[in-house]
């Protein structure tokens, strides 16, 4: 048997040594160093190696057998959506999120809801013992008797554990509380983060379980730990949404068996998280009518359309610079936008600031909804309201041309169902669809028409 130690390896340059380093003496970076468990060769081994995981032979494409076809229900039909229809087996999920946003309460939820099916689950806590997990679930409803809740931190008893189990579901909260007992360093270091994840993914996949690692984030909003641990898993779903803000948004990053454009819409009640299953209305449920500067775009978060109110202000300027302020759309994008309307428009807005910001605590980045962005500006700017039945749809060129946009059908019906009778839309969307009864479509195919259509001739002249 080869004899395993650990090493500190710079993971910019490779060099190795048996201490950790602040700056590597070969590459001269700083805090790169990494513990790392290796083994020494018996013979011919060439010296140290990585210890890896079980291997198997190499099998023919055509003789393999599909045993993850079949998707399994977690309950809460707004998960299953962002994770591409259910949970595959042998898929390793990690949820990463704000501390306080609804990463264990979701967790806990999916378990007690799965259980109810009839299935066991193992969820394995190490910031809460199991006294705190079962108030919290006091608190999400009734409690089924196949949930096992346990609270370890060792990864070496809970594969053991867990081994003997079998369980169908294995929830790990948190990641970073996890530590290997062949690591000296503490739990939540980037050596114990990488060896923990790459244990349980390769017990998910060895034993054909589902798992879920919840994980912390850094102050930029990043999974803490090492990048790798993303690369690791075959799911990654952050969860979003601000502390004084009732709804959460979970959104896939990463999806080896389904679409990253879903979303799942969810409000934190007393209760727990409950599923929003008209994310529109509730974006639009507090709109102002007849105030400048308010536009109603949709946009497409996968298969589903969604209806979003896009807010702007313009104010002249008081500093040398004029401020460009943009929550919940890219910023770039809307300085490219401005810069259209300036230019193709006649809309000066050099010398004013500029904030836009997207109601609901909504994120997007589609670029169906240039155009109601530049509209929302130009409304503000002249101080002239947009009519309120009225959606805007559509690509903004730099030519300040409108360009089709795609799923056009799609977006106009969830337009009608919330009571909207006019659509702005790309003059060749407009031309390919058909007639829809109880909505006008109006095809535009520049700016400057949009800009008549909307707010009248007079408010686009110099």
């Amino acid at each position: 048997m080869a004899k395993t130690r650990t090493v500190f390896l710079c993971q910019s340059c490779g060099y190795s040594r048996g201490k950790w380093l602040g700056k590597c003496p070969e590459c001269s970076e700083w805090n790169t160093f990494v513990e790392e468990v290796v083994a020494r060769a018996t013979k011919g081994g060439g010296g140290l190696r990585v210890v890896s995981a079980n291997s198997s032979e190499p099998t023919p494409i055509t003789e393999i057998r599909d045993k993850t076809e079949k998707r399994t229900s977690t309950g809460i039909g707004e998960l299953d959506r962002v994770l591409g229809g259910g949970l595959v087996r042998g898929a390793a999920v990690l949820v990463g999120g704000d501390p306080g946003i609804g990463k264990s309460t979701l967790m806990l939820q999916a378990s007690m809801a799965m259980a109810d099916e009839g299935m066991s689950v193992l969820y394995v806590s190490g910031e809460e013992s199991v006294g705190q997990i079962r108030l919290r679930a006091e608190r999400l409803g009734e409690m089924p008797e196949g949930l096992l809740v346990w609270s370890e931190t060792s990864v070496e008893n809970i594969e053991a554990k867990a081994t003997v189990l079998k369980p169908d579901i294995m929830v790990i909260d948190s990641v970073q509380t996890i530590f290997s007992e062949m690591l000296e360093s503490s739990p939540g270091s980037v050596g114990q983060v990488r060896e923990i994840s790459a244990k349980l993914t390769s017990f998910a996949k060895t034993a054909g379980v589902p798992v879920f690692l919840v994980g912390h984030v850094t102050k930029d909003g990043a999974i803490a730990g090492p990048r790798v641990l993303e690369h690791m898993v075959d799911t990654v779903l952050y969860f979003e949404g601000g502390p004084s803000n009732f709804y959460r948004i979970l959104r896939a990053v990463k999806n080896r068996f389904g679409s990253v454009m879903e979303i799942g819409v969810f409000e934190m009640k007393s209760s727990g998280l409950t599923e929003v299953l008209n994310p529109s209305e509730v974006f639009l449920q507090d709109r102002p009518t007849g105030v400048s500067g308010s536009c109603v775009a949709v946009s497409m978060e996968g298969t589903r359309p969604l209806l979003v109110e896009i807010q702007a202000l313009v104010s002249p300027t008081v500093f040398g610079v004029p401020r460009r302020t943009v929550v919940g759309a890219d910023f770039n994008k809307v300085l490219l936008i401005a810069a259209v309307l300036e230019k193709k428009a006649s809309v000066t807005l050099t010398n004013h600031d500029i904030f836009i910001k997207v109601a609901g605590g909504m994120r997007i980045n589609e670029p169906a909804t240039d155009l109601a962005t530049a509209l929302a500006l130009a409304s503000n700017f002249r101080d002239k309201a947009i009519d309120g039945a009225t959606v805007i749809i559509g690509e903004l060129g730099l030519a300040g041309e409108v360009r089709s946009v795609v799923m056009a059908e799609q977006r106009v019906m969830e337009a009608k169902k919330l009571g909207f009778k006019r659509c702005i839309l790309p003059k060749d969307n407009a031309l390919g669809l058909k007639r829809i009864k109880g909505v006008e479509l109006i095809g535009v195919a520049t700016l400057r028409e949009a800009l008549d259509v909307v707010l009248g001739e007079s408010s686009v002249k110099g």
